[in-house]
């Protein structure tokens, strides 16, 4: 590697305020061989060169040659390279004529922030917390004050001033019975804000980082799966197997009563849970 290339690396880290040993941990090389590569002993192989790129939001010919694939940036596309799409971005479309459309917004400026053409926003705040609102104008916040979902301009859930999450008495009605509020909260955008929180805890580092963050993802299915146990009024719908799963995968990061060593306990409790749904099934009968 020319020594150019190599100085051009070292800046590349330090624009981006990374240690030799954070960069290589990044990558998953050793911290001396990043230390070679910007002293232009040693070349990073094609793979390493790959992910040197994306955690730079470089081209590759950008990295090796200092060349930019264009010259003359948009004003929205520069915003996009310091980690913010510009709100009115428009994209061509078809080969003639003046047609656009109206792209996604993308931040991560102070937590993570998506807008999307379609009129979806999800908003997650270091500060604020979690905010999410469909394109028809349901809400979902939560925060330090608590949870609270306003449904057509009607707060649906919120949390009382003890703490307590509580529903309005049209949904309590409704709770066991389907009806409009069955399709509410199955068309509720949860997948949005567990993947929201999967990105935030991944990105923030925090507990284990994107080593346990996934776990998040598992949240969906208990949700959807509640869901439809709740308005059927079967206990055996819900996935219970995953919520074991959770439990174990837990108990052994935390090491909380036992660890792994002790946790597959939990997977004992699957069977009797779905023993019990059947006993009470047969003896409604």
């Amino acid at each position: 590697m020319d020594i150019e290339t190599a100085n051009r690396l070292l800046q590349y880290r330090k624009k981006h305020n990374l240690s030799q040993e954070e960069l290589a941990n990044k990558i998953g090389v050793s911290r001396q061989a990043v230390s070679k590569w910007e002293r232009a002993e040693a070349s990073p192989d094609t793979d390493n060169l790959i992910l040197l790129a994306e955690i730079y939001g470089v081209s590759l010919d950008e990295l090796l040659k200092g060349e930019s694939n264009n010259s003359s940036k948009s004003e929205a596309e520069q915003e996009t390279v310091s980690g913010e799409s510009a709100d009115n971005t428009q994209i061509p479309t078809g080969d003639e004529g003046t047609e656009y459309i109206k792209a996604d917004k993308v931040s991560f400026k102070n937590g993570i922030h998506v807008d999307a053409k379609n009129g979806d926003k999800v908003h997650i705040s270091f500060a604020d917390g979690i905010h999410v609102q469909n394109k028809d104008g349901t809400k979902v916040d939560i925060g330090k004050d608590g949870v609270f979902v306003n449904e057509n301009g009607k707060q649906r859930v919120y949390t009382d001033k003890d703490g307590h999450i509580m529903h309005d008495a049209d949904m309590t009605d409704e709770m066991f019975t389907g009806g409009k509020h069955k399709k509410f909260w199955n068309s509720f955008p949860f997948f949005a804000i567990a993947l929201v929180v999967f990105l935030w805890w991944g990105f923030s580092g925090l507990c284990f980082g994107w080593a346990l963050s996934w776990i998040v993802l598992l949240t969906i299915p208990l949700y959807y799966s509640l869901v439809d146990a709740i308005y059927k009024r079967k206990a055996d719908h819900f996935a219970f197997p995953v919520l074991a799963a959770m439990a174990y995968i837990l108990m052994g990061y935390f090491n909380i009563f036992g660890g792994w060593t002790v946790g597959w306990v939990v997977f004992l409790t699957i069977p009797l849970y779905y023993w019990i749904c059947s006993f009470f099934k047969n003896k409604n009968d």
